[in-house]
């Protein structure tokens, strides 16, 4: 699958190295947790605007933007009036879902209590 170079990080990869090359596409503040909205059926804009608070509306239009043009996400649009978007993981990204699923455990078992907020099941 070819990957898009729509973005400067793409091309850093020291020493040809699988772990950026991973964290070029899944890495960053909103990503994981974008992934696991999505599979988790939070998978409209406004849903995933309302869960993730701290994040601004532009940021998350371009997290999406870049997770889509990775071949991670499918954006879907139904012909509907008013029209809904909804998106979902494709078998691409669905690759990525054990690291996900590895992140999700960890921080469950490692995080405070107090802490744990919008990102449950």
């Amino acid at each position: 699958m070819e990957i898009s170079s729509n973005r400067k990080t793409k091309d850093f990869s020291p020493g040809n190295c699988p772990v950026v090359y991973c964290m070029n596409i899944i890495g960053g503040k909103w990503k994981p947790s974008i992934i696991h909205m999505i599979r988790t059926d939070r998978n409209r804009y406004s849903i995933l605007l309302k869960n993730i608070t701290e994040i601004s509306k532009q940021t998350l239009t371009n997290q999406l933007r870049e997770l889509e043009a990775d071949g991670i996400i499918e954006r879907i649009i139904y012909a509907e009036i008013p029209p809904r978007v909804e998106y979902k993981i494709t078998p691409y990204g669905a690759t990525i879902l054990p690291i996900i699923d590895s992140m999700y455990i960890w921080g469950r078992q490692n995080m405070p209590e107090l802490e744990k907020s919008y990102c449950s099941e």
